[in-house]
């Protein structure tokens, strides 16, 4: 779907709000095609065309009863507009997608709020501990939810994040992989698997998860932070939600400064913190099994995605400690 044609979609889309007919501003077109367009109130609005075979419509709709749910409960977070049917979603049969809404969060997300270049700035510090108490506030309040029957949302689990055939693809082909690395990847795999149990077996805390924590889904405004795009949200573990906010950050100088502003930002306890290296480890891998269906065998960024989880793997199983700092 080219850019002119998911802007015809839209405006398509947008019939079931009721919305005037004006043009849809394209923010992105990746997996969702996703605009800024007005509401039916005449406010500001983010309108979504969701990609087609990710999510059932049944999961669409339970991702967006869990927002309009967290929202009542006090959380600030897109809310779901219904369309004119009362309906959070409508199909778009021309695009073969379906269709929702939600409401304008404003704010820098966390990857261009001075996280890349201000290494040392307290503010960045502040922003993780803030991220950290979000993320927790979301646990929390999700455990609370009285949910529908229906709800239906997938389960990123053991097998999901490390069995044969992964969530988010079989990382150990990612075709940029030599046949060393893969060999290696292999084996952390299999590493991993047993923290997981371990873990598993002491009582992990395990629930609804946004799953995609990362720079982009992170919105900053006055040292707040508002998480947005809960499209990969699941039943996982909790650890791995902060996993996701380290793994584009593991690397950095002073990445372990950041897991622990993380860290007490959530209230993890020190035990269960060790385990974040692990599970921001297991997040280098997933990206590297995702980019597999998304880019061509020869596309550069595949070669990114591997690299990324072979250095974390290198450094994971070596004993060294993943974060510096």
């Amino acid at each position: 779907m080219n850019d002119i044609e998911a802007i015809a979609f839209a405006r398509a889309a947008l019939v079931a709000w009721a919305v005037p007919d004006t043009t849809p501003r394209l923010i992105k077109n990746r997996e969702n095609a996703v605009f800024e367009v007005v509401a039916p109130d005449g406010g500001r609005a983010a309108l979504r065309l969701h990609r087609p075979g990710y999510q059932t419509d049944a999961a669409i709709r339970s991702e967006l009863v869990w927002a309009q749910e967290l929202a009542k409960a006090g959380m600030e977070l897109p809310r779901p507009i219904p369309c004119k049917s009362g309906d959070l979603i409508s199909p778009v049969t021309e695009a073969g997608r379906m269709a929702s809404i939600m409401s304008w969060v404003d704010g820098v997300p966390l990857g261009d709020s001075g996280i890349d270049v201000a290494w040392g700035a307290a503010t960045q510090l502040d922003l993780f501990r803030s991220l950290g108490a979000e993320l927790a506030k979301l646990h929390k309040l999700s455990d609370a939810l009285t949910l529908p029957d229906d709800f239906m949302r997938a389960r990123l689990d053991i097998d999901g994040l490390l069995g044969d055939a992964p969530n988010w693809g079989c990382f150990w082909d990612n075709p940029a992989l030599t046949a060393t690395q893969k060999e290696l990847l292999l084996e952390t795999r299999q590493h991993l698997r047993g923290v997981l149990e371990g873990h598993l077996a002491k009582g992990a805390d395990f629930g609804l998860i946004h799953a995609d924590a990362i720079s982009e889904n992170v919105l900053t405004a006055d040292g707040d932070v508002t998480l947005i795009d809960f499209d990969d949200g699941v039943f996982g573990f909790r650890i791995y939600e902060l996993g996701v906010a380290m793994s584009q950050v593991w690397a950095r100088p002073n990445a372990q400064n950041l897991a622990t502003a993380l860290v007490n930002g959530y209230g993890l306890d020190a035990e269960n913190a060790k385990l974040i290296p692990a599970f921001t480890t297991i997040r280098t891998l997933a990206s590297c099994g995702w980019a597999i269906s998304r880019y061509a065998a020869d596309d550069p960024v595949l070669l990114d995605y591997a690299d990324r989880a072979t250095r974390a793997a290198t450094r994971f199983m070596s004993g060294e400690p993943l974060f510096k700092g």
